[in-house]
């Protein structure tokens, strides 16, 4: 029993970025609550629809 070892795994941040993705992007877009659920998933959509739509040229 003394040789038993525990062992223990450090996984990556990469849980992090996506929850700071997915706070990014409902405070930049401004979402209301149920596509702010939504964008848990599609956070990266919502952000890529929302920078690639046509912005209207002055004048």
């Amino acid at each position: 029993m003394a040789d038993k070892r525990i062992r223990v795994e450090q996984h990556g941040g990469l849980g992090l970025l996506w929850i700071a993705g997915w706070l990014f992007t409902i405070g930049y877009l401004d979402l209301s609550f149920w596509r702010g659920v939504l964008a848990i998933v599609l956070w990266p959509y919502f952000l890529g629809a929302d920078l690639a739509a046509p912005v209207p040229l002055p004048g």
